[in-house]
């Protein structure tokens, strides 16, 4: 195990004098295209996110970023919980996840919680010592979770959280020493910006209810999430 972490951590090239590593490249492609899917309204972005969360562990394992790694535990974490979320439709409307924007409540408790958690979380790396870059790690750390939480519930908003997240983790990246990282942040801002009008649209279409379906016992049953492609 301890040998197919080494190589998976191993130099892969070098690009203007940065060296990128397996993991970095592996997890982050993965990442991109988890993002697409997103962008897709594709229940599979889940899985997908899931993988890369996994890979990335290892990358930022050595870059010796706590809360980089913090952050993909909760990437996986969120990812079951969001897969599930999909598959079931948390916002329903005839039993199909509607993609909206949230309520001023919703987007003051995000707001709230992603500031207050990021001082509690920056506070407790620098107490233990657990990264170089605390209050950025931190952010980057507790970010990443309001943005996957935003992503669940179906919030356009999720689309804004991650590009704040970007703002902060690509200098951070370079710095650590995973170029790879603040290589692809440029096709994750096109992304962003992509998914972004996406489900921006989204919201001004008509969402008329799923009809019921019959299931084999004779009782109805909801429809898959209108918007999530299987």
């Amino acid at each position: 195990m301890s040998s197919f972490l080494h190589d998976l951590n191993g130099q892969a090239f070098t690009v203007l004098g940065e060296h990128v590593i397996w993991s970095d490249m592996i997890g982050n492609l993965f990442g991109l295209a988890a993002l697409a899917l997103g962008w897709r309204r594709s229940v599979v972005t889940w899985p997908v996110q899931l993988l890369s969360g996994v890979v990335l562990v290892a990358a930022y394992s050595s870059a010796h970023l706590s809360g980089g790694v913090g952050k993909q535990l909760v990437v996986i974490a969120v990812s079951v919980w969001g897969w599930w979320q999909w598959r079931r439709g948390s916002n329903r409307t005839g039993g199909e996840l509607a993609i909206r924007f949230a309520t001023w409540r919703e987007r003051g408790l995000l707001v709230v919680g992603t500031g207050v958690g990021t001082v509690a979380v920056a506070l407790l790396f620098q107490h233990y010592n657990l990264s170089w870059a605390p209050w950025p790690d931190a952010y980057i750390f507790v970010g990443t979770l309001a943005a996957m939480v935003a992503q669940g519930r179906g919030w356009v908003e999720f689309w804004f959280a991650w590009l704040a997240v970007d703002l902060v983790g690509v200098p951070l990246a370079f710095n650590s020493g995973l170029a790879f990282s603040g290589l692809v942040y440029v096709f994750y801002f096109l992304l962003v910006i992509a998914g972004m009008r996406a489900w921006w649209l989204r919201t001004r279409a008509p969402q008329p209810p799923a009809p019921p379906q019959s299931s084999p016992s004779g009782k109805s049953r909801a429809s898959t999430p209108e918007g999530i492609t299987t």
